[in-house]
């Protein structure tokens, strides 16, 4: 099992994994049992225009104009805020564990005695990160799918795939940057630092586009932007913003491969 870095990865993750799950697939159930108390109530639409604007970009919801349809209501409470919060946080936690946290509780070492190469050790680790973020996202794929069937919500099922891989992708794209950071300082709280500090600015600089017509370039520069500034929940996957986050992604984690397989490792 040794030999087989991605198999182990996955073994290691999986009651992780589980409570991730099952904890994700709860929240969205919530939410999509909650959405019949104020479908087609005016009310709500109402309360939302009181909101000042600057709160609602700064919560990436500029665009929102009803929150009582079903689109309107998962991007306000899914997909505008909590869902790639959640998606991020995982993907860090991830990414930062993949190498960093192996060298850091001193099983790297064990690890690299094994018949595999240094180069194969880190695609397998990047290849179990990423693979555990899809299976999570499609956990809230199928989730989000069996509620909106159940009550009858006037969404489309490959529109919620769409909104999901987008949300997939800004995980992977933070826990890739965590994963390279990783690999280069060989220090997990070093890789959640620089990450966290990458998420708030870039969150930022996307809220602010929103808010100062000045700022509006700094949008191109955040994950965010790429990830739900074309609302793929109503108009599925841009694919120019797609493209740019797969490309973000594959990016980092060569840079990680690069950094790890020329790092002096002092173990």
């Amino acid at each position: 099992m040794l030999s087989n870095v991605f198999l182990k990865s996955l073994l290691d993750e999986r009651w992780a994994m589980t409570w991730w799950a099952s904890g994700l697939g709860l929240f969205a159930a919530m939410m999509i049992a909650f959405f019949p108390s104020i479908r087609g109530n005016a009310d709500f639409n109402v309360m939302l225009e009181s909101y000042p604007e600057d709160l609602m970009a700064l919560f990436g919801l500029t665009e929102l104009k009803d929150i009582t349809s079903a689109v309107g209501f998962l991007n306000a409470e899914l997909f505008g805020f909590m869902g790639p919060l959640l998606f991020v946080i995982h993907g860090v936690v991830q990414g930062s564990g993949a190498i960093a946290g192996e060298e850091g509780r001193g099983t790297l070492e064990i690890l690299l005695t094994e018949p595999i190469s240094r180069g194969k050790l880190v695609a397998q680790k990047a290849a179990a990160m990423v693979t555990n973020s899809v299976v999570l996202g499609l956990v809230l794929w199928a989730v989000l799918v069996i509620g909106a069937l159940a009550i009858d919500m006037d969404v489309s099922v490959a529109h919620l795939a769409a909104a999901t891989f987008s949300t997939v992708l800004l995980g992977v794209t933070f826990g890739a940057l965590a994963f390279c950071a990783g690999c280069f300082t060989g220090k997990r709280s070093t890789s959640v630092a620089i990450v966290s500090g990458v998420a708030v600015v870039t969150y930022l600089l996307n809220a602010a586009s929103g808010i100062v017509s000045s700022m509006q370039v700094a949008k191109w520069l955040s994950p965010f932007f790429y990830y739900n500034g074309a609302n793929p929940l109503a108009n599925g996957l841009h694919p120019g913003h797609t493209a740019v986050l797969l490309a973000t992604i594959a990016i980092l984690l060569g840079a990680g491969y690069l950094g790890f397989t020329r790092r002096d490792l002092r173990l």
